[in-house]
């Protein structure tokens, strides 16, 4: 399936639901797909990017389009990111604030019982989101960030 394809089938797709759980994973699919056209990729890039699009089965039609479309789009950005280096924004800052509250609670629950749980939790959020905006901000100025 050819990215102006997967980009026509979102968009048709994004015009004929309401709810707004499709609407999120349609519209993170076409900013996906629009930025991918936008960039210059050489032949052999494009014909990956396509030959992933067709195993993620996008024009079938099951009973739960949500979920299907859902693991699809998780499955495509890891593709993205594992092949191309490519990141969509605030994708650091999210695994960074995953990773500050898992550290905060460890480091907070060996400090002090009582209060330390919840201010290591608070703590490691917010170190883990200096960290990813940071992370971020460097994808974005390497030109990875989608």
């Amino acid at each position: 399936m050819t990215i102006t394809k997967a980009h026509s089938l979102f968009k048709k797709l994004e015009s004929e639901t309401n709810k707004k759980s499709e609407l999120k994973v349609y519209t993170k699919f076409l900013h996906i797909l629009s930025k991918l056209q936008s960039r210059n990729f050489s032949e052999e890039e494009i014909q990956a990017i396509e030959k992933e699009l067709d195993s993620l089965a996008l024009e079938s039609n099951p009973r739960s389009s949500k979920r299907q479309y859902t693991k699809a789009l998780s499955k495509f950005e890891t593709y993205l990111k594992d092949t191309f280096s490519l990141t969509t924004a605030g994708y650091y800052t999210g695994l960074g604030m995953a990773l500050g509250m898992c550290f905060g609670v460890a480091g907070g629950s060996l400090i002090d019982r009582t209060i330390g749980t919840s201010s290591g939790l608070a703590l490691g959020m917010l170190i883990g989101l200096c960290i990813g905006r940071y992370m971020d901000s460097q994808a974005k100025i390497a030109g990875n960030m989608l």
